[in-house]
């Protein structure tokens, strides 16, 4: 029997059984069962359960003889049940907080209707017609309590809610969602109409001088009774659960104070003030406002433990007995007072600090697991931090128990203790920490053994290729934690949280070496990819060298001949990504195994690569890999073919988009490549998917590239490729390498010839001119000439012909090694330019463009622009009889300034 196992087995010998739960129709049954129940510990049912069995029992529709659906029938059993649904919310003291929290929309508006019309409202009549002063005070507060629900329900509903990840599809449950989703949205439709009324109500409730009574049970019991047996006292100012104004007034400032928290706009000495003055009258004898006082502390603390003061005594006082509520009001306060993404490190840590105190000041274990399960704290404190806090509960109670192994967190309760499944659950959901994912679920298995735990959370994710060997584990408690153990790993890498990851996997292949030699393996080479990215996102991001151990395990993984070995695609395609990204071409020319070029389609590609590379340098008659690496890509480009009669007698041809005639698909290629971050080796792929877009016939513009003369220049059978996918994966390659470099030139000018071959001519020049500013430290150095070749210059004069830019064309032709006068003259004689014309003349270093000009102007009439063009001309570093260095330097600085003011424009 596993370690696991064991454990489960005593922490279930320990725990006494759950009693059964108790059913909705039993407290029709016997009428003193409600409140019995409702004074347990730990109610089964909940209360708010309770409300939501009782109000849809309630509201069934019935069937008629005619089998007609008719609306729920007024009879004695369907009132007791609202009675009894409205004697739980008075149990709960009609508390907004715990009723929004855990009841629709839907059911908390019957729940408040039931409230009105028991408390005497009459139906259809507006509140704000109603004068709350002269009003029964039950039915003053009730009317309070309605709208004030509507207007918190309408602001909550203004907030953006995530929605939950759709389970399998159930027609039933789908349309269960579907009708309360519209009911929901038409209730919320109706209070947004009424909602200037029920601001006009609760202003007016602000001006009342008297108290008012909310229901009680005891109340709601008398005004069930049978008419006449009704003794006047529910009419009466003294029935019901006093609530003094000022408590009533306090209730829009505690918001208040916690939205402060957040702005700081309210002064220090001001909050305190007010704190006072509550306390000055609750000393006085108003105990309603205990609890007012209570919340307004907690808000003036978390206020102050945020600014860096210390905690006042006033609050130690009122937390010298916590409560449930008390602890959930404060994490409330805690966490919507700091904005975790914005907040700097000394606001966390005085947050954490302050957590951190709280629970060391509690005795009882249930209330420190209400905060240390807390996602604020969680957040906040460090695996550090928790430990030491562990140990220093430890040392102060005896009654933490010890498990087998140290247990790195508060989790480590005696089996007694009031927790239940659902908080142990949402624990689970949250945790990172393998020892305390393997207590909750030792705790989770004690609690029941018919639930699979792995399945609580639809984001735990495990490749299906592994989960048919986790889910044939035996022991469920084993397989729950192997499965969460992995899910949680392969999660914590993909968000490249690796430190987790690392903890996870290594407990994963602690547990799994007990039993299975084939998930042993599985694991270890899990943790060889997870090493993989660390390497890669860590260090490796530097430029530094992998460890040799590394490289050792990679090409250890790429020979392995394991029979049955689960074993995932993605981890073949990292390794040898890997190993041409740190240039292991040796090894992958060389040293591989010839069994793994024939079983293996990533080592064959990585392997015509490693060649293709090593040869560059030779003559073109020794590039034989080249030809080999082309043919493989263009067997996975190609389509396969198959004919096809129809109906009609004729055959047609039909084509299959992805063919298997290749290695691999050309989606599985372009999802290798996109693994690859070397230059050398993405500039080969690049060339080559280049050089195959380029030979289809009906090419207009050809796209250029490096190396580009390695490749065939034809394709035996052109009706194979499908070029239409060739085009869109070179577009997908030069969009990957810019991410990779953006300021490699070579992939900035294929860029550039894609956006000028599909006739996008603005975009075109931005990246014709970004190729020659990254060269040229911005244009301030001369441009290689193997990047602003005759072939890059004339096409960006077309572009700037194109974008009807005539005089920046006669200026880019003097960039030619033989000036295009042809050209540039043409240009020039368009007068409908869009560029800013005689502005550019100070750029024109040839006399014979600017003489032109000066007689074009003269022929036109236009005398500003001839005396430009003069100007120009008479310029002294111009004059042919200067020295050719002269000369060469007055064109590079006008080159430099044109290019320069082009980039400004097309940036």
């Amino acid at each position: 029997m596993s370690a696991e196992a064991a454990d489960r087995e005593a922490a279930t010998s320990s725990r006494p059984c759950t009693p059964p739960q108790t059913c909705w129709f039993e407290f029709l049954l016997e009428e003193s069962l409600l409140e019995k129940h409702l004074r347990k510990p730990c109610p089964d049912p909940a209360p708010v359960q309770l409300i939501v069995q009782f109000l849809e029992q309630a509201s069934k529709p019935s069937v008629n003889e005619q089998n007609q659906v008719q609306p729920p029938p007024d009879n004695k059993r369907n009132r007791i049940l609202k009675l009894l649904a409205l004697k739980v919310a008075a149990y709960l003291k009609w508390d907004l907080d715990i009723l929004e929290k855990s009841l629709s929309v839907p059911v908390l508006n019957m729940l408040l209707n039931e409230l009105l019309c028991i408390s005497k409202v009459p139906p259809g009549t507006k509140h704000v017609d109603m004068d709350l002063a002269t009003l029964p005070p039950t039915t003053a507060m009730a009317i309070l309590l309605y709208n004030r629900w509507a207007i918190r329900t309408i602001v909550q509903s203004s907030f953006p809610v995530k929605q939950a990840k759709p389970g399998p599809p159930q027609l039933s449950v789908m349309n269960q969602m579907q009708q309360e989703k519209e009911l929901t949205e038409n209730i919320l439709k109706v209070l947004k109409e009424q909602a200037a009324d029920s601001i006009l109500v609760l202003e007016a409730a602000l001006k009342l001088n008297k108290d008012l009574y909310v229901h009680t049970m005891r109340t709601l019991d008398l005004l069930a009774m049978e008419p006449g047996m009704v003794n006047g006292e529910t009419e009466s100012s003294t029935a019901g659960l006093k609530v003094r104004t000022e408590e009533m007034q306090c209730q829009e400032v505690i918001q208040i104070f916690i939205e402060d928290n957040l702005t700081l706009s309210l002064p220090v000495q001001f909050r305190q003030s007010v704190l006072r003055e509550l306390f000055q009258k609750a000393q006085q004898g108003n105990e309603a406002l205990d609890e007012i006082c209570f919340k307004v502390c907690a808000c003036n603390t978390v206020r102050d433990i945020l600014e860096g003061r210390t905690i006042s005594v006033q609050f130690n006082q009122l937390f010298l007995r916590p409560n449930k509520e008390k602890i959930d009001f404060l994490l409330e306060v805690c966490s919507r007072s700091i904005n975790l993404e914005k907040a700097s490190e000394s606001l966390k840590g005085n947050m954490a600090a302050f957590l951190k105190n709280v629970c060391l000041g509690l005795d009882d274990l249930q209330y420190v697991f209400m905060i240390s399960s807390h996602e604020l704290f969680i957040t906040l404190l460090k695996d550090e931090e928790q430990k030491l806090l562990v140990d220093q509960m430890r040392k102060r109670s005896p009654r933490v128990n010890l498990c087998i192994k140290p247990v790195t967190s508060f989790y480590d309760i005696p089996a007694s203790a009031s927790v239940n499944i659902g908080q142990l659950e949402h624990q689970l959901i949250l945790s990172v920490d393998p020892w305390r994912i393997r207590q909750i679920l030792i705790e989770l298995h004690g609690m029941t053994s018919d639930r699979q735990f792995w399945t609580v959370s639809n984001k735990w994710e495990v490749p299906s290729v592994y989960s048919g060997v986790i889910l044939g584990i035996k022991d469920n408690l084993t397989r729950d934690l192997v499965y969460i153990l992995m899910a949680k790993g392969l999660h914590c890498s993909t968000v490249k949280d690796f430190s987790h990851a690392k903890q996870l996997f290594a407990a994963c292949l602690e547990l799994v070496t007990e039993f299975s030699p084939k998930l042993r393996q599985v694991m270890l080479n899990e943790m060889l990819l997870l090493d993989i990215h660390t390497h890669e996102a860590g260090t490796g991001q530097a430029g530094e060298r992998p460890p040799s151990d590394l490289i050792s395990r990679v090409r250890g993984y790429l020979e392995m001949r394991l029979p049955d070995i689960p074993l995932r695609q993605v981890i073949a395609e990292e390794c040898v990504a890997f190993m041409l990204n740190w240039r292991e071409n040796e090894y992958l020319t060389l040293q591989v195994p010839a069994f793994l070029l024939q079983s293996n389609p990533y080592v064959k590609l990585g392997q015509l690569l490693a060649a293709t590379c090593k040869e560059l340098p030779g003559p073109k008659e020794s590039r034989r890999t080249a030809k080999d690496l082309w043919e493989v890509v263009v067997q996975i480009c190609s389509v396969s073919s198959q004919h096809k009669r129809g109906n009609d007698g004729r055959v047609s041809l039909i084509k299959q988009r992805e063919s298997t005639l290749g290695i691999m698909y050309r989606s599985e290629l372009l999802s290798f490549i996109k693994k690859l971050r070397e230059p050398l080796v993405l500039t080969i792929i690049l060339s080559l998917f280049v050089k195959l877009h380029n030979v289809r016939e009906d090419i207009v513009n050809d796209i250029t590239a490096e190396h580009i003369s390695i490749w065939p220049s034809s394709i035996p059978n052109l009706q194979s490729v499908d070029f239409e996918a060739v085009a869109i994966t070179v577009k997908e390659l030069v969009r990957y390498t810019l991410s990779i470099n953006p300021n490699n030139h070579s992939w900035l000018i294929i860029q550039a010839d894609i956006y000028f071959a599909t006739n996008q001519y603005s975009a075109a020049l931005h990246y014709y001119l970004q190729a020659g500013a990254v060269c040229s430290d911005f244009f301030n150095k001369a441009v290689p000439p193997d990047v602003y070749t005759d072939q890059v210059i004339k096409r960006m004069i077309k572009c700037c012909s194109l974008l009807n830019c005539h005089t920046q064309v006669a200026i880019l032709c003097q960039f030619l090694r033989e000036i295009d006068y042809k050209t540039a003259f043409k240009s020039l004689q368009e007068q409908n330019s869009h560029d800013a014309m005689d502005s550019y003349y100070d750029y024109i270093w040839d006399v014979t463009i600017l003489e032109y000009l000066t007689y074009l102007h003269h022929k036109r009439g236009e005398t500003d622009k001839r005396q430009i063009a003069i100007k120009a001309i008479g310029q002294t570093e111009l004059n042919a009889s200067n020295p050719e260095e002269v000369l060469q330097l007055a064109a590079q600085r006008r080159k430099k300034k044109f290019l320069q003011a082009m980039a400004k424009l097309y940036f």
